[in-house]
């Protein structure tokens, strides 16, 4: 993650302001690749890469507990997220919030389990 942000640029623009960051774990970045059948040369690479993360942050911060099922929330990417709340576990766009509330300087960060991919424009 902190390569692809570096690559578009994002650390620079994340590191003022608050922000709630949905990061995806290194096994979810792999299984991206193997699924795409990019390597991470080209997936920093790819033009898409600044969307695909901007799709991953919010403006604010929200933390776990403030998360509700159903609940809906737009991007900086500018598309929108769905949450989903069962057994216990929160999800987002389908991919599981593994880690929760990691404080940051400018936010929060959780871990997920899976890139998620912006709709279609």
């Amino acid at each position: 993650l902190s390569q692809a942000l570096e690559a578009t640029g994002l650390d620079a623009t994340l590191s003022s302001g608050e922000y709630t960051v949905f990061a995806p774990t290194d096994a979810a970045f792999n299984d991206l690749l193997v699924t795409t059948k990019l390597t991470a040369d080209q997936l920093l690479a790819a033009d898409e890469l600044a969307q695909i993360l901007q799709y991953h942050v919010l403006s604010g911060e929200v933390l776990a507990e403030d998360v509700t099922n159903a609940m809906k929330a737009t991007t900086l990417q500018g598309k929108q997220v769905t949450f989903e709340v069962k057994d216990g576990s929160v999800y987002i766009n389908g991919a599981k919030v593994t880690i929760t509330d990691i404080p940051a300087s400018n936010g929060v960060i959780h871990a997920i389990s899976a890139v998620i991919l912006p709709p279609a424009q």
